[in-house]
């Protein structure tokens, strides 16, 4: 996925202010470069779980369709574990088969990860994350 660094800094600051919460959002794109992160609330409010709240989810899918683009990747942070897929990241995924999985450790505060992942019929496979 080619993912501009402005973009993945735009990811690691929601994951930061939402501390010490699990941050979530999307990201725009198409032919397989990331263009727009929209920020959204995690309506589980949790340090171990998140929803994309549900007025932000079609708030966000109307944007991106107004845009002629499409849904290139959920993105959410994992405040205690690193920026691996968990089984409740796997699961929810059986929803949303076709975009990429963006997961930004913050186990230190000060280096985060950020890494991505396809997941599809409870397989994961990690896709690399080139500036655009």
């Amino acid at each position: 996925m080619l993912i501009a660094p402005e973009l993945l800094d735009e990811i690691v600051a929601h994951a930061r202010e939402e501390a010490p919460n699990e941050c979530c959002g999307m990201v725009s794109g198409s032919d397989g470069r990331a263009s727009r992160v929209y920020t959204a609330r995690n309506a589980e409010a949790s340090p171990l779980r998140y929803t994309i709240h549900p007025q932000d989810q079609i708030r966000i899918m109307s944007e991106i369709d107004d845009r002629g683009e499409e849904l290139a990747a959920i993105y959410h942070s994992h405040t205690k574990t690193p920026a691996e897929p968990s089984q409740t990241d796997i699961n929810l995924a059986q929803n949303w088969p076709d975009p990429v999985y963006l997961i930004c450790s913050m186990v230190d505060p000060q280096a985060p990860n950020l890494r991505g992942f396809a997941i599809r019929d409870g397989r994961v496979e990690e896709v690399e994350l080139d500036a655009g």
